[in-house]
């Protein structure tokens, strides 16, 4: 059924009765429109880009560089700013650490 804009927040009760004697009423009320923002420019270009590893132990993280390794090398199309945000923010942070500073993919 139509439910017409009148230029404030549309709300609605609703209660139910329940047979051993619980009743319920709720008031449902339109959210707030979404404010507009902006829409964002590019990137801003990082003059460094660290890369953060982690592991267990020294080997674990010396395999953990060679699998990164290998998966740029496969994916040659990955931005390294990109990659340096997911190292630092979507990976645990283990007890051997180390970070790779560089300009670009080629300088990491």
């Amino acid at each position: 059924r139509p439910w017409p804009e009148l230029g404030r927040p549309r709300r609605a009760a609703v209660s139910s009765f329940g047979v051993s004697g619980t009743n319920a009423h709720t008031i449902l009320e339109q959210p707030p429109a979404p404010e507009e923002t902006p829409a964002a420019g590019p990137a801003a270009e990082l003059p460094t880009v660290p890369w953060v590893l982690s592991g267990k132990s020294e080997a674990a993280l010396r395999g953990q560089a060679e699998r990164l390794l290998a998966h740029l090398g496969a994916h040659p199309e990955l931005d390294a700013t990109d990659v340096g945000h997911t190292l630092a923010t979507g990976r645990a942070a283990l007890e051997r650490r180390a970070v790779v500073l560089g300009g670009d993919r080629a300088g990491l």
